[in-house]
C-alpha cells in the first residue's frame, strides 16, 4: 500500500482518477489549488487507485494523506473514503469560534444582512487561523462568506475578503481595514466611468506578501553596471552549436547560473530570517520571477542552480515557466526557493528595484542590456552592451559591503562567462 501525499498547503478541486482505477508511476491523480496556482498531484508509484480520503472543496494542509494505491489486482476500499485528515489550520476545537449568540449571528451588519454559516446553534463556522487573522485585521466575521466544507469560513476568504459597502460618514473617516493588509477602506467610486473587478487569490496574495517584505524586512540597495557583450557573445556561439530540436540557452538562464554561482561565495545571502535565528541552506535554490499572461507573478524554483550544466538549467526553467503560465505547475515547480531573480530586462527597462521574497534574504533585479558610448581598454570612446543590475537586500542579515561584494563576484562572472559553463 503506496499513501498519496500533498507537498503543500491547498484546496482540492478536481479527481482525475477513480478508486479502482490503474495509475503509473507519475500520472496526475489529482488537482489542487495554492496560493497561485493550480498544482498537479502525481501518484508515487505504479498500481491501482484503492481509496480516495478527501473530497472535492475540501482545504488540506501539507503532509495530508489524500489516497491510497495498492498493488494491481487489489480490491479497492469499499465506496469512496471522503473524510480527510484535517488541514492545521481546520482541525476542530472546544473552544471553536462563537457568535456571541444566535440573535448577534443573523443581526445585520452595515448596510447588509450577515452573510456567514453559522452552526444550529449559532456557532460561526470559521477555522482558527482564519479567526485569528480576522482579529488581527479588525474583519467582521459575521460578513464574510465561506468557501470552505458547509461554507465555513476558512484563510483564503480572510485573505480575500472585501468589507460590505459602508454609510458614507463612515467610509470617509478611512478606518476600517480591508480584507488586504496595507489598504485603508473607502466607499467604491460608482457610476459608468469605472469598473469594480474582485481582487483576485493570485492578487491578495502578492499584496499580503509584498506588504509584508516591505514593512518587516528593511531593505537596502545596491546597483552594478556591468559589460552584457562577452555573455552574449558565448550565448551565440553555445545556441549556433545546438541542433535545431535542442533547448536555447536564454539570457536569463545565464544570468540565473551567475547568480547561484556567486552565491557559493557568500553564503549569508543564501540564508533565511526567523526572528531570533538565521537558517543558512547548503542548497542554492534560485526563485525565478515569472509573469503570469492574467497577471501577477509566480516564483519557479531552480534547484541546485549552481550545480546543474547550463544547458539543463535552461531546458528545466523552460519547462517550468511553461507550466506555469499555463496553470499547470507540479509543487516542486514552486517550493523550496533560497535567493531569487527578478529579470525585466525583456521589457526594455534600464534600472529596478525588487521586493525581497520573504523570508529570504535578498532578490536580484535585473534590467535590460542596452548599447551605450563605452570608455573602452585602450581608453578610446566606443559602444558597447551594458546591464544594470540591483541586489536588495534584508539589512537584519547582511550589510552594504557584502551586497557590494555579492556584485563584484557575479559582475567577474557576467563579464567571463566561460566560468558558466564549467
Amino acid at each position: 500500500m503506496t499513501d498519496i501525499v500533498l507537498t503543500m498547503d491547498g484546496t482540492l478541486l478536481n479527481w482525475l482518477k477513480e478508486v479502482g482505477d490503474t495509475v503509473k508511476s507519475g500520472e496526475v491523480v489529482a488537482e489542487f489549488e495554492a496560493d497561485k496556482a493550480t498544482v498537479e498531484v502525481q501518484a508515487p508509484a505504479d498500481g491501482v487507485l484503492t481509496a480516495q480520503k478527501a473530497a472535492v472543496g475540501d482545504e488540506l494542509t501539507e503532509g495530508t494523506v489524500i489516497a491510497t494505491l495498492g498493488a494491481a489486482g487489489e480490491a479497492p476500499a469499499a465506496g469512496k473514503e471522503s473524510a480527510p485528515a484535517p488541514a492545521k489550520e481546520e482541525a476542530a476545537k472546544p473552544e471553536e469560534a462563537k457568535a456571541e449568540a444566535p440573535k448577534q449571528a443573523a443581526a445585520p451588519v452595515g448596510n447588509g444582512a450577515a452573510v456567514a454559516a453559522t452552526t444550529p446553534d449559532g456557532r460561526v463556522k470559521i477555522s482558527p487561523v482564519a479567526r485569528n487573522m480576522a482579529e488581527e485585521r479588525g474583519i467582521d466575521i459575521r460578513t464574510v462568506q465561506g468557501t470552505g466544507p458547509s461554507g465555513r469560513i476558512v484563510k483564503a476568504d480572510i485573505e480575500s475578503y472585501q468589507p460590505p459597502a459602508a454609510a458614507p460618514e463612515k467610509a470617509a473617516s478611512g478606518a476600517a481595514p480591508a480584507g488586504i493588509p496595507g489598504f485603508t477602506a473607502r466607499r467604491l467610486p460608482e457610476g459608468p466611468d469605472v469598473e469594480i473587478i474582485d481582487v483576485t487569490k493570485m492578487r491578495a496574495r502578492i499584496a499580503a506578501n509584498t506588504v509584508e517584505s516591505k514593512q518587516q524586512q528593511p531593505h537596502f540597495y545596491v546597483t552594478s553596471v556591468m559589460n552584457l557583450d562577452p555573455l552574449l557573445l558565448l550565448r551565440k556561439q553555445v545556441n549556433d552549436s545546438l541542433g535545431e530540436d535542442a533547448v536555447k540557452i536564454s539570457v536569463n538562464d545565464m544570468v540565473v547560473k551567475a547568480a547561484a554561482l556567486a552565491l557559493r561565495q557568500f553564503p549569508n545571502l543564501n540564508t533565511h530570517f526567523y526572528g531570533d535565528k538565521l537558517v543558512r541552506y547548503k542548497r542554492i535554490n534560485i526563485g525565478i520571477a515569472v509573469a503570469m499572461s492574467n497577471g501577477g507573478l509566480m516564483n519557479v524554483v531552480a534547484k541546485d542552480a549552481d550545480k546543474v550544466s547550463i544547458g539543463t538549467l535552461a531546458a528545466q526553467n523552460k519547462e517550468m515557466i511553461a507550466r506555469a503560465r499555463e496553470g499547470k505547475v507540479k509543487p516542486e515547480d514552486i517550493q523550496g526557493s533560497t535567493f531569487t531573480v527578478s529579470n525585466l530586462g525583456p521589457y526594455d527597462v534600464e534600472h529596478f528595484l525588487a521586493i525581497i521574497n520573504p523570508p529570504e534574504a535578498a532578490i536580484l533585479a535585473v534590467g535590460s542590456g542596452a548599447k551605450e558610448p563605452v570608455i573602452l581598454p585602450d581608453g578610446t570612446l566606443g559602444i558597447g552592451t551594458r546591464i544594470r543590475i540591483t541586489i536588495s537586500v534584508d539589512h537584519r542579515v547582511s550589510d552594504g559591503a557584502e551586497g557590494a561584494e555579492y556584485l563584484q563576484a557575479l559582475k567577474a562572472l557576467i563579464e567571463n562567462p566561460m566560468r558558466l559553463l564549467v
